[in-house]
């Protein structure tokens, strides 16, 4: 390879790397797309598992 391929090779892989990088940042902050309703806590109204004892 000549050195002008290396430089072109190197350049491209950098290119790449940084758009990965980017787009997982872009990812983790971008806003919440959930569909979720705003519920809040709901109790627990069910029975509690045999064996089960309260904490003192």
């Amino acid at each position: 390879m000549t050195r002008e391929a290396d430089v072109m090779n190197l350049s491209k892989s950098l290119a790449d790397a940084m758009r990965y990088v980017s787009e997982a940042a872009m990812r983790i902050f971008k806003r919440n797309d959930d569909d979720y309703p705003n519920t809040g806590v709901q109790p627990f109204e069910g029975t509690p598992p045999k064996g089960h004892q309260k904490d003192p």
